[in-house]
């Protein structure tokens, strides 16, 4: 039984029909706002569930905001009550609206962080205690390519980011409740990769046919739905026919040798600072700090 939430249109609503191809009961949540977040339509979500529903699939609509912590909690709350347990949650809810340094405003930032990160942050802690209960659980987050930076997505790529240490931190949690969670980092032709002046009618039906097609992306989350899913904490770009890894990683660095470096010991030693060569990817914070102080004496030496 899986939740996705903004599954009223492009990807979203790909994962919904692909799960629900699959076999799966799916929870189509969606506000029915624009693409800044403005709005609300009920028809959004309910249309989606009514085609699953004529595809021979189970679904139910849901147009509670997930960006509040009640709204959240209802959408979890029906979906247990309908279908008796959650396995999976697909945090794909997100809104947009461009600005760069000079346009984006407090209320630009809030508006972001209030969908992607609370709204994240919401439906995991929501679905939590149900999926420690059960001892399994599967969520995938959305992440974005938009975080390595644009000029005009200063909020967005700060909320994309945000993310991203929100599952890192959840992973350490799950380890042990057979919960696993990881992000998509989606590449396709959507509204939110639209000017706010275009046709979003005729965008979707033009990505429906291109090599940017939502559904190029729908693979890869469901795998990471999936019971079979072998990793955690991961991220993972998917899109146009590609799939692939992204991470964060530390290189070896340079250690001095005394025990008062200068600025002027950095700059000498800056190649050996970002040199990639030997680099380590870590599993979580303890991992890092492990590596990182590995050069000083253990408190028995």
């Amino acid at each position: 039984m899986a939740v996705v939430t903004g599954a009223g249109r492009g990807i979203g609503r790909a994962y919904a029909f692909l799960l629900a191809e699959r076999g799966a009961s799916v929870v189509v949540n969606d506000l029915g706002g624009s693409m800044e977040g403005a709005g609300r339509n009920t028809e959004v979500a309910s249309t989606v569930v009514d085609d699953i529903i004529a595809a021979g699939g189970s679904a139910l609509a849901d147009a509670n905001d997930v960006a509040t912590t009640e709204g959240a909690q209802a959408l979890i709350g029906a979906a247990v009550e309908r279908f008796g347990r959650l396995d999976v949650l697909i945090n794909n809810a997100g809104i947009i609206k461009w600005a760069g340094p000079a346009e984006a405003d407090a209320e630009n930032l809030e508006r972001h962080l209030a969908v992607h990160v609370a709204g994240s942050f919401n439906t995991a802690c929501a679905a939590w205690p149900h999926m420690v209960a059960q001892g399994y659980g599967r969520i995938v987050m959305t992440t974005s390519t938009g975080m390595f930076g644009l000029p005009f997505n200063l909020s967005y790529a700060t909320a994309k980011a945000g993310v991203v240490g929100l599952t890192r931190s959840l992973n350490t949690a799950g380890a042990g409740h057979g919960i696993k969670i990881n992000l998509i980092a989606p590449a396709a032709m959507t509204r939110m990769a639209a000017k706010p002046s275009a046709d979003i009618a005729a965008l979707e039906r033009e990505a429906a046919n291109s090599p940017m097609s939502p559904h190029l992306v729908a693979p890869m989350v469901a795998f990471l739905a999936h019971e079979d899913c072998p990793v955690s904490g991961e991220i993972y770009a998917a899109g146009a026919g590609r799939f692939a890894r992204i991470f964060i990683a530390s290189t070896e660095g340079y250690v001095h040798p005394t025990d008062e470096p200068t600025i002027e010991d950095v700059a000498r030693h800056w190649a050996a600072i970002n040199d990639e060569t030997g680099y380590s990817i870590p599993a979580d914070l303890m991992s890092w700090s492990i590596r990182f102080m590995s050069h000083l004496p253990t408190s028995d030496s």
